[in-house]
């Protein structure tokens, strides 16, 4: 049974990106997840991985980052600050759980699968920088969840092959996310056209995975017809971390939410019925009268 309909039974699906904004403290994640439930979130998104599972210890050009805030920092070191340790990953799924929150993760490799596997996780993310990793897609699929994907470094070619990984493991559960991969992503860069090109031209449900600052691309996103809006979430900037720069806090998150739920009344349907309300509003209009 398909999983997707549960996940948007409530209209757009928002998912609180925890990512290493927990800074290192177990108390902090668990405390976010509950900050993203009061700030209205559906949903709470880890990352399932170890500087092992997903680089090398080199400290070489080529594992050195450049042109964005973690510049300087090998892989390694940044991937070590960042990861949510797997010993913590049942106590968040069941706090999430018992918040009544979704819990779900983004693995980056086949062993994660598995352990998020033994979690019971309800969705797999596939990060914008795996959507190359064609095995690691299909083994995804293949475990019949619903799959969420980002295409932030990806081209027309690499969208279709990863759609296609999916259709061949019988899987048509596929969440397309827009995405720009610079953190933050500059609000010019953000090219919303392509939520409803992307849900036409291949077929599938999308969404938005929101790095620029601030809650106007969110907003934008769902009058274009986001079904998904991921945001980075911390509970509050001053305790730092990696991505906390480009992250909501709690009153952020919670004014987003509120903005997104009423962008989605906004939209309304086509419908050019007259409701009663209307009907006696015509008094007003134009009409002659004989004097």
């Amino acid at each position: 049974m398909s999983n997707l309909p549960q996940l948007l039974s409530k209209g757009v699906f928002i998912a609180a990106e925890l990512s290493g904004n927990h800074n290192g403290s177990l108390e902090n994640a668990i405390s976010t997840i509950k900050a993203a439930k009061r700030a209205g979130a559906d949903a709470i998104k880890l990352q399932t991985y170890t500087p092992d599972t997903i680089t090398i210890d080199c400290d070489k050009e080529d594992f050195r980052i450049k042109g964005t805030i973690w510049d300087g920092k090998t892989l390694y070191k940044l991937y070590k600050e960042a990861h949510t340790p797997w010993e913590w990953h049942k106590t968040l799924f069941d706090v999430a759980r018992e918040e009544g929150l979704i819990c779900f993760s983004s693995p980056f490799d086949k062993t994660a699968v598995d352990f998020l596997e033994d979690l019971n996780t309800p969705a797999y993310k596939i990060a914008s920088f795996e959507i190359t990793d064609i095995p690691l897609i299909e083994y995804v699929a293949s475990k019949g969840k619903p799959v969420i994907i980002s295409t932030g470094i990806a081209g027309l070619e690499d969208i279709e092959l990863a759609i296609d990984a999916c259709r061949r493991q019988d899987n048509n559960q596929i969440i397309l996310l827009k995405c720009t991969s610079s953190y933050p992503a500059p609000i010019e860069e953000a090219n919303l056209a392509m939520i409803p090109d992307m849900a036409k031209r291949f077929g599938v449900i999308t969404g938005l995975s929101d790095h620029t600052l601030g809650i106007t691309v969110s907003i934008a996103a769902t009058v274009l017809g986001a079904r998904v809006i991921e945001k980075h979430f911390i509970l509050h900037r001053s305790i730092g971390g990696p991505d906390a720069s480009f992250s909501l806090d709690e009153n952020e998150f919670a004014v987003m939410v509120n903005a997104v739920r009423e962008a989605e009344m906004a939209i309304g349907e086509v419908d050019y019925t007259l409701t009663e309300k209307i009907k006696t509003s015509r008094v007003f209009s134009r009409s002659l009268y004989v004097v």
